[in-house]
């Protein structure tokens, strides 16, 4: 929660690309990604039913969608300084953890992706969205940018917030 949070503050602040420590680098040019001045997001679909990622680019499409949630991660963040969405979305964090229980800590939907989807959306249909909506892209190919490697140790254990939030609910 700490560093959702923080990654919140530095984007906003500073603007800049963020990615996980455990994202190892595959080569391609970052130069697309960083050069339009345009908040860019990574696109996600989980499957209900199979308990899984679906990495298909075209997952919205198909008939499964009411099995399907649908967000956007904040890894990777890539803004340029003041996005409003970054800004919209620290705003709300900081709102959701004032206002919670400590025993309530959903960090997915507090600070996290959960918190930044609910931010794109307020984004897009607010007044004036068709304009506002431009100003942000969603990256269907991140994998040929960054892969995350989840054999870290911390993953297995307490320190891994989807365990933590599992056994505190």
């Amino acid at each position: 929660m700490r560093a959702d949070y923080f990654r919140l503050c530095f984007i906003l602040e500073n603007g800049g690309l963020y990615a996980d420590a455990d994202d190892v680098y595959q080569g391609t040019s970052l130069d697309p990604y960083i050069s339009d001045g345009r908040l860019k997001l990574q696109s996600l679909c989980y499957d209900l039913r199979t308990d899984s990622m679906v990495s298909d680019p075209h997952a919205a499409a198909s008939q499964q969608g009411e099995h399907r949630i649908f967000y956007v991660n904040n890894n990777p963040l890539i803004a340029p300084r003041r996005h409003p969405i970054i800004g919209r979305a620290l705003e709300r964090a900081t709102t959701l953890v004032l206002r919670h229980r400590p025993e309530d800590r959903d960090v997915q939907a507090l600070t996290g992706p959960g918190n930044l989807t609910a931010c794109v959306v307020a984004h897009c249909v607010e007044p004036g969205a068709e304009a506002a909506t431009r100003d942000f892209m969603l990256l269907p190919d991140w994998e040929s940018v960054a892969v995350s490697k989840w054999s870290l140790d911390y993953r297995a254990d307490q320190r891994n917030w989807r365990i933590w939030g599992s056994q505190h609910a």
